[in-house]
């Protein structure tokens, strides 16, 4: 990438962020009133900035247009499926891609291994209660504190296994400790033989866009080993985080 590339888009991201007069800019920049100016000016004349009365800086309307047309045509599946198909190549199970969608999560993706023993009987577009599952969990610590207290108290809470939180107390400390730690499990509390791992995938304003969770049975890898798996899964959600314009 250029310099004068790089140094245009380092500009557009501090007027994103509230520096907002030639001069600011050019002191964050670190060079001359008269190299900034230049750069704002054929940033001006594209729409992507525009300026005031007062000379202070902010985004311009082309801007807006293009992110616009970025989030219509975001598909997060899209963006994560490349480093889902690493992530299950590196650890040899099987990998989940959930979203919310209401009061349940959502599998929009299924990746795995080509020499599985065990079959699990999850599917695209199968729909999972978000109390026993790590993906469930991980989309509710993803929602603010306030929308996320209104949906675990309205949610139902069936027992799968003598593990399932049996209701919204037991729930709120799990979800917590989810967003506490950045990662969420689920310790065969959704079948009695399964044992997940799920992490947040986040978008550029920083909420959850999805989950994606590791889903391995007993007879396959213990428990503890599925915990030793935890510091794979958050190394590609972090990726895919990445990817998706999160920046942390």
């Amino acid at each position: 990438m250029s310099q004068s590339v790089a140094r245009a888009l380092s500009l557009l991201d501090r007027v994103a962020n509230g520096t907002a007069t030639l001069g600011e800019l050019a002191a964050a920049e670190g060079v001359h009133k008269s190299t900034v100016l230049r750069l704002l000016r054929v940033l001006e004349d594209e729409g992507f900035v525009h300026h005031d009365g007062e000379h202070r800086y902010v985004l311009g309307p082309h801007l807006f247009r293009l992110a616009q047309q970025a989030l219509d045509s975001f598909d997060v599946r899209v963006v994560a499926m490349p480093r889902l198909k690493a992530l299950r190549d590196e650890i040899g199970q099987t990998v989940h891609l959930a979203i919310l969608d209401g009061s349940v999560a959502v599998y929009v993706d299924k990746l795995e291994p080509r020499e599985m023993p065990v079959r699990m009987a999850s599917r695209i577009g199968k729909t999972a209660a978000l109390h026993s599952t790590a993906v469930g969990k991980v989309l509710l610590a993803g929602l603010d504190p306030a929308e996320r207290g209104e949906l675990i108290a309205d949610l139902t809470y069936p027992r799968f296994t003598d593990r399932t939180p049996a209701g919204p107390a037991e729930l709120i400390i799990e979800v917590d400790t989810a967003a506490a730690h950045g990662w969420a499990e689920d310790h065969a509390e959704n079948e009695t033989f399964i044992n997940c791992v799920g992490a947040p995938i986040r978008g550029a304003d920083g909420r959850t866009l999805a989950a994606v969770s590791i889903s391995v049975p007993d007879v396959l890898l213990p428990y503890e080993g599925v915990l030793d798996l935890v510091p794979a899964l958050l190394t590609a959600t972090t990726d895919i985080s990445r990817e998706c314009g999160y920046r942390d």
